[in-house]
């Protein structure tokens, strides 16, 4: 797998999502990746920090906010509540927040762009105030289901009329006052779970989630750091989280710490690039959110965590990650919820494995960005990689240690951030370069993935 500096051409300056073309990208790889990096800020904390600093009363000041396109959505749409969201010079976001209750009527519809996130739990705090929205967004999100989300809002009283199929555009009719519910979660998700807990922050009384599947616990931890009266209870049926309503929540100082899942990418790059070494600092560690790296050190992955600390609530470290080789794993079904947006490079990091990997139990990425499980079988078959597909994930034979085919037919990313980065850092190991239809869509979540590929390459020259 050897070689020279990883080259991307043309330029590594992804283009935004909206009003301008395609952006295609080849890449091809040489040579060990080096050096420090620094994530962006995790995504679920960014969004999250955004909408309770908008809900508390007075200033909140988030550091390291993650300001890809898909934040920024959120932060337009508090805006356009009523909110005051600025950025300073000096890179922090003050936000003045109307109080719980307090959500104005938004002018014209909120553009939600690519952002799932923003969406469902923008549904969740509009459902439990008298106020209407209409939510739109890009095709992909336009083409995501929202009827997990429409059916418990609708429960507390929410009046929601959608596109045929639960799809956007829908507007939404808020009730204030909202009924409390009692929900249990269908599907483990941490967007349905935080909707519900949202909607239930202006609601009178208790609301109530159990979900059957621990999901990535944000919501929780931050609406305790507000100040909102919730509970946590572990049962035999499950997590109970209660929420009591007309919450008063309190301004917050915010640190996010560093995107694991963004950090996912560069943590298989180190493993499968022979004679890497990087360091990811600031690594968000919260048990929720640990899968991948979990199935990566199953799959023999040399990753060593430095300076394990609490940030802002969170656990945090330092990663350390080398090349090391890798052997094939049944990766167990019970991971998927801490690491369901990280199957799409734990798929590359199987390409790259002793054996064959079977991957299932994650019939969540049916429903992402895109087909995650379609788009990254076509995606790895298209590089030479021999790949069967399950309805519920990937059986992926991996090449031992060998460089990858490489070549073959242009990758289509799918308006999908994670499959198009995934598909990069399989070039990093191919023997003919990997093209990539459209790599704009790293924008929503990562703006400078490609600046960073660049200097872990240079790095590895010594400047």
């Amino acid at each position: 797998m050897g070689g020279a500096l990883p080259w991307c051409k043309p330029g590594v300056k992804a283009r935004a999502m909206h009003g301008s073309s395609p952006r295609p990208m080849s890449v091809s790889a040489r040579g060990p990746l080096r050096g420090t990096v620094t994530v962006p800020g995790d995504k679920s904390i960014s969004h999250r920090s955004l909408m309770f600093a908008a809900l508390a009363v007075g200033e909140s000041r988030i550091e390291g906010l993650l300001e890809g396109e898909d934040v920024l959505a959120t932060a337009a749409a508090m805006r356009a509540m009523g909110a005051t969201v600025e950025r300073g010079s000096d890179g922090v976001w003050r936000v003045h927040g109307v109080g719980v209750g307090g959500l104005l009527q938004p002018a014209q519809a909120l553009d939600m762009g690519n952002s799932g996130t923003s969406t469902r739990l923008l549904m969740g705090l509009v459902a439990s105030h008298p106020i209407t929205a209409t939510f739109t967004g890009d095709a992909s999100l336009s083409g995501r289901p929202m009827g997990r989300v429409i059916e418990p809002l609708s429960k507390m009283g929410a009046d929601i009329t959608a596109s045929p199929g639960g799809r956007l555009p829908l507007m939404l009719r808020g009730i204030c006052p909202a009924i409390p519910i009692e929900y249990t979660l269908p599907v483990a998700s941490a967007q349905v779970k935080s909707a519900v807990l949202l909607a239930g922050l202006n609601t009178p009384g208790i609301t109530r989630v159990i979900e059957p599947v621990p999901t990535r616990d944000h919501s929780e931890r931050m609406l305790q750091g507000f100040g909102a009266d919730l509970t946590v209870e572990q049962t035999p049926e499950g997590r109970i989280i209660s929420i009591r309503g007309e919450a008063e929540l309190k301004p917050q100082h915010i640190i996010v710490p560093g995107d694991p899942s963004s950090a996912g990418f560069w943590m298989v790059a180190a493993s499968i690039v022979p004679g890497s070494e990087i360091t990811i600092a600031n690594v968000c560690m919260n048990p929720t959110r640990t899968g991948l790296i979990a199935a990566l050190r199953m799959m023999g992955a040399d990753i060593a965590e430095a300076q394990p600390r609490i940030v802002g609530g969170e656990p945090v470290a330092d990663l350390i990650v080398r090349h090391a080789p890798l052997r094939a794993i049944e990766v167990p079904a019970d991971l998927a919820p801490s690491m369901i947006d990280e199957y799409p490079i734990l798929f590359v990091a199987a390409a790259c494995a002793e054996g064959r990997t079977v991957a299932r139990g994650a019939h969540e990425l049916r429903v992402k960005e895109s087909d995650r499980i379609a788009a990254m079988a076509e995606a790895l078959t298209a590089i030479g990689v021999t790949v069967e597909e399950f309805e519920d994930g990937l059986a992926i034979q991996g090449s031992g240690g060998e460089p990858l085919r490489g070549g073959g037919h242009r990758i289509a990313s799918k308006l999908d951030h994670r499959i198009a980065m995934s598909s990069v850092i399989a070039g990093l190991v191919a023997r003919e370069p990997v093209s990539v239809d459209d790599v704009s869509p790293v924008a929503t979540s990562y703006p400078n993935f490609f600046a960073t590929l660049e200097a872990l390459g240079l790095d590895a020259l010594g400047g």
